[in-house]
């Protein structure tokens, strides 16, 4: 059974190498599985390395894992199968009945992302680890996470949640509390969205990000009142300046005790009294205290229209169209506020509308989605970490080789949710540079557990057509097509696609690396 063979079943035992898996590992030192084995030395063929061929999700199975997973695996495949893929994503929408081994073992790999933001700091300010270094484990964990986990929605889902709500994993004046703030979101990436924007607007590291932990009555920092209602609430075109500073205005009075102690606080002496009015929200605002009338405020923000109708754009946006249909949207938004900004019922009208049904493959996949859809494809484990060459952090490496480092975004919009961002030739040329490297097995080098090539294979002999199917079912869970096959042909430099193929052929020994490569680089791995 392999890393990702089984979305259902909490396994907490370290994995065991499988059949047709060939290790490359930190402490391993056979010649037989030096990086460059996979190019120089051939491929040996038996019977017992060629296995069962995964059964295909239905073309709308495929459309709702490739939308709410972070790259299908033969389990995942398997639980949608027969058409359940609705009941998948509705048992997806309660992660906490979801056992998740891989999930909890990938959390104890970074143990100083649990330290208390103090006890960073202090680490910080006597030399024993950089922020970058913070920076660097988070990236990693969060791409161990979505990589391993058994709970994939949850994973989409709080990628989504914490770009809309963006805190960057880069910015030197949170870092102590950005790993709390990432739990935070993951708590309510699927519960409610109005708990959710009132925790995460007075978590110290959005207060710090946003200005918010430094103003005053006397000098208040409009930064976060205003990317309040810009970004994470009403939207643009929603608000006015007079509005801003009054939401500015409420805001103060939450602080962090910055370099110092970190501690989050209200100080009541910072906060500015008076009458307050956004939009149709107005209180006297007479208390020091103004803490019941920043819940009151952040309460009314997430319950308005205008904020049901944003929300609703976003996730069109992001899982539906580049270009979200009107009608789509105005329907989420509805569900949004009948259901008290509960969004669980949103999601399930989604994925149950006519405009996601018909958006098979119109989405292009991101920097994060691509590297990790190719990881899962391909059935790499990764078992653990020791440094930069190990599985995940090679993971958290390339993000940045290819465009965009994990949560590196450096404005407070969040990263673009539509291809023209990544549709660039700067990217397409680092992705077939990493679809190239995975897939010749050569990097990384550390805690990665690889296929071998002839696992792909059908029982030989069988023609080049033949073995380009059952890869092209294994990897990208669909049926040949002939541009696939073109690809691969060119790939494998065959001219008759129909000659029959056995173990010696020079095919099946040097060229099946190549022809997975060509898969991976192929329109129908970048879509989703």
């Amino acid at each position: 059974m392999d890393q990702y063979s089984d979305q259902t079943q909490d396994r907490t035992q370290p994995d065991a190498p499988d059949a047709g898996l060939a290790t490359i590992s930190g402490r391993t030192t056979d010649e037989t599985l030096a990086p460059y084995a996979a190019k120089e030395s051939s491929t040996a063929v038996t019977a017992s390395t060629s296995a069962r061929p995964v059964a295909l999700p239905s073309a709308a199975g495929r459309h709702v894992l490739n939308r709410f997973s972070w790259g299908i695996t033969p389990g995942l495949a398997r639980a949608v199968a027969g058409g359940k893929h609705l009941a998948w994503f509705d048992a997806q929408l309660a992660p906490a009945r979801i056992k998740d081994g891989p999930g909890s073992r990938a959390d104890r790999w970074w143990p100083d992302l649990r330290r208390t933001p103090l006890d960073q700091w202090m680490r910080y300010r006597d030399g024993t680890k950089s922020n970058w270094d913070m920076y660097y484990e988070h990236g990693q964990w969060v791409m161990a996470k979505r990589l391993l986990s058994h709970r994939q929605l949850l994973e989409v889902m709080t990628a989504f949640w914490e770009n809309h709500l963006h805190v960057p994993l880069t910015t030197d004046g949170h870092f102590v509390w950005r790993p709390s703030y990432a739990r935070l979101i993951r708590k309510h990436a699927l519960g409610r969205f109005d708990q959710m924007l009132a925790e995460a607007t007075l978590h110290p590291a959005m207060l710090c990000y946003l200005d918010a932990a430094i103003s005053t009555k006397i000098a208040p920092n409009e930064n976060l009142g205003r990317e309040l209602l810009e970004l994470h609430t009403v939207g643009v075109g929603h608000y006015s300046e007079r509005d801003v500073k009054s939401s500015a205005a409420i805001l103060t009075g939450w602080r962090v005790d910055i370099n110092d102690t970190w501690q989050r606080l209200y100080v009541p002496e910072y906060h500015a009294t008076g009458a307050v009015r956004v939009g149709s929200f107005r209180s006297a605002n007479r208390s020091s205290d103004g803490r019941a009338v920043t819940r009151q405020y952040l309460h009314y923000l997430a319950h308005h229209p205008d904020t049901a109708r944003h929300l609703a754009t976003k996730l069109a946006t992001a899982f539906v169209s580049d270009d979200p249909p009107r009608t789509l949207v105005t329907q989420l938004a509805k569900v949004y506020l009948d259901a008290d900004t509960r969004i669980a019922p949103v999601l399930r009208t989604l994925v149950r509308s006519k405009q996601f049904r018909g958006s098979v493959d119109e989405k292009l996949r991101t920097v994060d989605e691509d590297l990790l859809a190719t990881f899962r494809a391909l059935r790499m484990k990764v078992t653990g970490h020791v440094d930069g060459n190990s599985g995940t952090g090679v993971l958290r490496s390339w993000t940045g080789s290819l465009g965009l480092s994990t949560g590196s975004w450096p404005a407070p919009n969040g990263a673009p949710l539509t291809a023209d961002y990544y549709a660039t030739p700067l990217r397409a040329l680092a992705s077939v540079s990493a679809h190239w490297s995975v897939a010749n097995r050569w990097y990384p080098t550390q805690d990665t557990v690889y296929r071998t090539p002839d696992s792909w294979l059908p029982a030989l002999p069988a023609t080049f057509r033949q073995i380009c199917e059952r890869m092209c079912r294994e990897l990208l869970y669909r049926p040949l097509n002939a541009r696939l096959l073109t690809a691969m042909a060119t790939a494998a430099q065959v001219s008759d696609v129909d000659e029959s193929l056995n173990a010696d052929s020079i095919v099946v020994r040097y060229r099946l690396n190549a022809m997975l490569a060509a898969l991976l680089d192929s329109p129908e791995h970048y879509a989703r």
